[in-house]
């Protein structure tokens, strides 16, 4: 798991500086805060290891350097991302240092790797200097050049981030192409594509799942059409016989986002971003993510991100202060502060309150009742 991120200059924030990562963290904060970007970082590391990714693609993806550089960023703009982990009983620190060259092309100023408590990777390195050109690709890329880390390659390369868009479920062709899209454009091949066995029993325990918080659900199942395009089908009980059968494009967003969030949980061992569970989820759903995410991470050892701006999920009693990232934003970028470090979210939880009883009032957009004043203006 990671135990530790230190971030300069990325996006929203100018510094992050988390001491102690949890097996769990909920991220929280306001519109436009950052959560999403937080999570990114990790995103970003995983798209560096994975195979077919690389270094200059996973820029590219987020509009190069200037794009991912934070605004409030003054004499020191290198982008920095330091990341610690636990990981095979050993725990090792990496750390990524970039910018660009006057052409725009993303450049590495450093590169190190320690594991516990000695550098095996120090960049840039005499070849480096001999052959800048070396320096617009990460070793954690390359094959020939990772074997004493790779471990964290792997384990970056297991980060796994899903956020489920209905419409994309319902018309895959606006993701022709595209593979493990975290968005769900090719999700239902993604489930088509498991082991037969590994895929039957994912879809009982789904299934079992889906019938509390789905009305009238029978059953579940994924198989393709005589065209071969992969299809969910939900059967439900109904008056008419033989009505019952419904696919992807009749199903809600609340089913498809619900059966996208249980699939990931299960999928991989690796940490699990998630942003928003709570759309389009009933309240009495919500309640209980909490505690299914939970169960989950320690039957699975798994380590566990969520982003949400929901009351309901933050209600949960058994909400740590050491599981709670909260964003607060200012003139010079947003801060992150560990829930543990605050001492108002600590006496509170001492005194049987919950986290969302400290961090839905700071969270709340100032003067928000003047949306009311939009409705005057019409004519």
């Amino acid at each position: 798991m990671f135990t530790a991120l230190h971030v300069r200059n990325w996006k929203n924030f100018t510094r992050v500086d988390i001491d102690a990562l949890a097996p769990r963290m909920f991220c929280v904060g306001p519109n436009a805060s950052g959560k999403s970007n937080l999570l990114d970082v990790f995103r970003f590391l995983h798209d560096i290891a994975r195979t077919g990714g690389g270094f200059q693609n996973a820029v590219r993806q987020r509009g190069g350097v200037s794009k991912l550089r934070s605004l409030a960023a003054r004499r020191y703009s290198d982008i920095v991302i330091e990341v610690s982990m636990d990981l095979r009983k050993s725990r090792w620190i990496y750390r990524l240092a970039f910018n660009q060259d006057n052409n725009r092309v993303p450049v590495i100023r450093e590169e190190s790797v320690w594991q516990d408590g000695k550098q095996i990777l120090a960049r840039p390195d005499e070849l480096d200097k001999d052959d800048p050109e070396r320096m617009t690709q990460t070793q954690l890329e390359q094959v020939t050049a990772n074997k004493e880390f790779r471990d964290i390659v792997n384990f970056f390369d297991s980060v796994h981030y899903l956020h489920i868009v209905p419409q994309l479920v319902r018309e895959p062709d606006r993701s022709v192409g595209k593979t493990y899209d975290p968005f769900g454009g090719d999700f239902l091949e993604q489930i088509m594509k498991t082991q037969t066995k590994t895929k039957q029993s994912r879809l009982r325990r789904i299934e079992s799942a889906l019938k509390v918080a789905v009305p009238q659900l029978e059953e579940l199942k994924v198989d393709r059409d005589v065209k071969g395009t992969p299809h969910l089908f939900g059967r439900y009980a109904h008056w008419r016989k033989g009505a019952g059968w419904q696919t992807e494009d009749q199903l809600s967003d609340g089913t498809l986002r619900l059966l996208g969030l249980l699939w990931a949980v299960m999928d991989g061992n690796g940490p699990l971003l998630l942003e928003e569970p709570e759309l389009s989820l009933h309240p009495e759903v919500v309640k209980y993510i909490p505690q299914m995410l939970a169960i989950v991470m320690r039957k699975r050892s798994r380590q566990i991100f969520v982003s949400t701006h929901s009351r309901d999920l933050l209600e949960d009693s058994g909400i740590r202060e050491d599981e709670v990232l909260m964003l607060q934003p200012t003139e010079e970028g947003t801060d992150v502060i560990l829930g543990k470090n605050d001492r108002a979210l600590t006496n509170l939880l001492m005194g049987g309150g919950t986290v969302a009883d400290v961090v839905m009032p700071r969270t709340r957009p100032k003067n928000v009742e003047q949306l009311t004043l939009f409705g005057e203006d019409f004519r």
